[in-house]
C-alpha cells in the first residue's frame, strides 16, 4: 500500500515538457508510482482533478545561512513552495567561522545570531541536523568567509600569496566535506578586494572539485558590461561553471544594457563557457544601506565607517565620490534618494519605511547628508530597498532560457522585501498565469528541473519515479499573493511528508543537508 496518492493530477513534472494527466504515488520518501491505472490502495488520496502537480520549487540564490537556525521550520519558504535552498550566496556565509569581523561583516544579509559555535562547514552541518530542518539546504562556500578567516580584521586588502594559498587549502577541504560550490560578491567587502591571481587561484580549485562559481559580479550598473565581461573572462579562464547571480542592470540610464548582457551569455555559451543566472521577480531589491558607500569606505571596519562618516572634513570628499563613483557601483548616484527607502534601521527606527528623500526633508538636510548622519549613529541592523530595474526589462530577463528562478531572500530585518515569502507564488501567478511572460511548463523547469540540473543534486528537481517526493500541488486558478499570505497551495510535501495538507499547515522537519 502507498503512502499517498494524487489522482488525476495535472503534472508539469520541471523538465518543460507538455504538461500530462496522471496518478502520482508516494511510498516512503519517494515518488513510487506514476501511471493512469495501476494504483489501487493508498493511506491518503489526494482529489488532485483540479491542481498542478509540480516537483517542490530549488531555490538557487538564497540568504538562509542562520535563518535555518532562528526558524528551522523555514515558514516562509514552506509557505511559497520553496523545499530546497542554495545559500551562501554573495560571498556571504557562516563557515569557516573565524569571529566577530564575519559576524558582523554578514548580520546586514543574514540578521543577527548569537551562538556560532562552530568553526568549519562539518561542524555547522551537523548543527542543523541535529534539530531538524523544514526543508532541505545546501551551502556554497562564501569568499568572505575565507578571506576572514585568513586575513583577520585586515580583510579589507589585498592578499599576499601565502595566503592566497591558504584560502586555497581552505576551500579544498570545505568542497571535499560536502560543500556544493563557492560564492563571491565582488561589490561588497571584503571580497571586492580580491585580486585577480586570488580569484582565479580559488576557481581552478572548485573547477578541480567540479563544482559551481556563483558571483554577485562587482558593477550591476554604469559598468554592468564590463563587470559581466570580467567574471566571463574568469570562467573561460579557469573553465569553472559560472553562475551570476541576480542578473539585472540598474538605474533608469542602464536599462538599454540589458539585451547585450543576455546576448554576452549566448556568445559565451557559443564558446563553450558554461554560464548561466539567476533572477528575482521583482524590479526592486534590498541589501544593506551601507552597501551605498565607496569601497575604500566598506574596507574600514564599522567603528572605522562611523568615524569616517562624522567627520565633516570627510564628508565632502564622500559626496564627491557617490554622485561622481569612477569604477565602482553607486546606487545612490544612479537609482536616487527618491527610489532608496529604509526598510529597517536599529538605531533609529522612526525613519523605517522612509525614502531618503523624505528623510532629508524631515531633517532639514541634503539626502545624501542625512544618510550620513544615519549611518554615522547606527550601530546595528541598516536594511534598504531600492528600485533597481525597469519591469521591461524584468520580463525581458526572465524570458531569456539561459536564466533561472532564484529569491535573493533576505532575513536581517523584521520587515523583509516581499521576496523572502511571496516570491514563487509572485513568479508564478502573476508573471506566468497573469500576464504569460513564460509557459508554465517553461517556468516550472526554471524553479525545479533547471536549477536541479546547474546544482548536480541528483534524484530532486522532477517528478519522476524514484526521485524525492518534494511536491507542490496547487489552483492555478486560486494562485495569488494576498497580503502577507500566500493563496492556492493546496500539498507541500517535504520528502514524503506532508506539510500543507486540507488547508492545514504542519512541520515534520523532514528536509535534510543535502
Amino acid at each position: 500500500m502507498y503512502d499517498f496518492m494524487f489522482r488525476n493530477a495535472l503534472i508539469v513534472d520541471g523538465s518543460g515538457g507538455e504538461p500530462y494527466r496522471a496518478n502520482v504515488a508516494v511510498f516512503g520518501d519517494r515518488i513510487a508510482f506514476i501511471g493512469r491505472e495501476g494504483i489501487t490502495r493508498a493511506r491518503s488520496v489526494v482529489d488532485a482533478s483540479s491542481l498542478v502537480v509540480a516537483p517542490g520549487f530549488i531555490d538557487i540564490h538564497a540568504h538562509s545561512d542562520l535563518q535555518v537556525l532562528r526558524d528551522r521550520d523555514m515558514k516562509a519558504k514552506l509557505h511559497q513552495g520553496i523545499l530546497t535552498d542554495v545559500s551562501g550566496n554573495c560571498g556571504i556565509g557562516t563557515f569557516p567561522n573565524s569571529g566577530e569581523a564575519l559576524h558582523l561583516a554578514a548580520e546586514d544579509v543574514l540578521g543577527t545570531w548569537d551562538d556560532w559555535s562552530w568553526k568549519g562547514y562539518g561542524e555547522y552541518r551537523d548543527r542543523l541536523m541535529a534539530g531538524g530542518l523544514g526543508i532541505n539546504e545546501a551551502f556554497l562556500v562564501s569568499h568572505s568567509a575565507l578571506r576572514f578567516a585568513v586575513l583577520g580584521p585586515e580583510a579589507g586588502r589585498e592578499a599576499s600569496e601565502a595566503e592566497i594559498g591558504r584560502m586555497c587549502s581552505l576551500l579544498d577541504d570545505l568542497l571535499s566535506e560536502g560543500a556544493w560550490g563557492f560564492s563571491s560578491g565582488l561589490y561588497y567587502s571584503p571580497c571586492l578586494f580580491a585580486s585577480d591571481h586570488e580569484l582565479e587561484s580559488l576557481l581552478a580549485v572548485v573547477k578541480r572539485h567540479g563544482r559551481i562559481f556563483a558571483v554577485h559580479h562587482r558593477c550591476e550598473g554604469d559598468d554592468a558590461i564590463a563587470s559581466l565581461g570580467e567574471v566571463l573572462e574568469l570562467a573561460e579562464r579557469t573553465g569553472v561553471r559560472l553562475e551570476v547571480s541576480h542578473l539585472k542592470a540598474i538605474g533608469r540610464k542602464n536599462q538599454d544594457k540589458v539585451p547585450r548582457m543576455l546576448s554576452m551569455l549566448e556568445k559565451a555559451r557559443d564558446r563553450g563557457i558554461d554560464v548561466k543566472a539567476d533572477q528575482y521577480p521583482y524590479s526592486y531589491g534590498s541589501t544593506s544601506l551601507f552597501s551605498l558607500l565607496p569601497p575604500h569606505i566598506l574596507g574600514l571596519s564599522r567603528f572605522e565607517q562611523r568615524l569616517a562618516l562624522s567627520l565633516e572634513s570627510e564628508r565632502e570628499e564622500l559626496r564627491d565620490e557617490i554622485m561622481h563613483p569612477g569604477s565602482w557601483d553607486s546606487v545612490y548616484e544612479m537609482v536616487g534618494p527618491d527610489e532608496i527607502r529604509v526598510i529597517h534601521l536599529e538605531s533609529h527606527p522612526e525613519c523605517n519605511g522612509m525614502s531618503l528623500s523624505e528623510i532629508g526633508k524631515e531633517k532639514g538636510k541634503a539626502p545624501l547628508y542625512a544618510l550620513f548622519d544615519l549611518l554615522s549613529e547606527e550601530t546595528g541592523l541598516a536594511v534598504m530597498s531600492d528600485v533597481t530595474q525597469s519591469e521591461e526589462s524584468l520580463r525581458m530577463i526572465m524570458a531569456h532560457p539561459l536564466v533561472s528562478f532564484g529569491t535573493d531572500a533576505l532575513f536581517s530585518s523584521p520587515m523583509p522585501h516581499p521576496r523572502t515569502k511571496h516570491a514563487a507564488v509572485e513568479y508564478l501567478s502573476r508573471y506566468v498565469l497573469k500576464e504569460h511572460v513564460l509557459t508554465l511548463p517553461e517556468a516550472i523547469r526554471k524553479m525545479t528541473g533547471e536549477n536541479a540540473d546547474r546544482m548536480g543534486f541528483s534524484n530532486r528537481g522532477y517528478i519522476r519515479e524514484g526521485y524525492a517526493a518534494d511536491i507542490v500541488a496547487f489552483d492555478p486558478e486560486a494562485l495569488s499573493v494576498d497580503g502577507d499570505d500566500n493563496r492556492g497551495l493546496e500539498v507541500v510535501m517535504v520528502a514524503g511528508k506532508p506539510c500543507l495538507m486540507n488547508g492545514s499547515w504542519r512541520y515534520p522537519r523532514s528536509g535534510a543537508v543535502l
